[in-house]
């Protein structure tokens, strides 16, 4: 019967309190995290090619 109680219990929790946010919300949401990603992406690769180039220097 704990295991029929909780199911019960997590059900009307995720229908009746949890807040669930929007499409439009769901889409700014993924605009952002898309544009951060790229951004952190870009300086990810920066960084890489200053210190390839650094070793060439040093190196060869």
């Amino acid at each position: 019967m704990k295991l029929v109680n909780y199911i019960r219990e997590t059900y009307d929790e995720l229908v009746h309190k949890v807040t669930w946010p929007t499409m439009a919300n769901l889409q700014d949401s993924v605009i952002k995290v898309s544009i951060a990603s790229l951004i952190i992406v870009f300086i990810v690769l920066l960084m890489d090619l200053f210190f390839n180039f650094i070793m060439k220097i040093m190196f060869f």
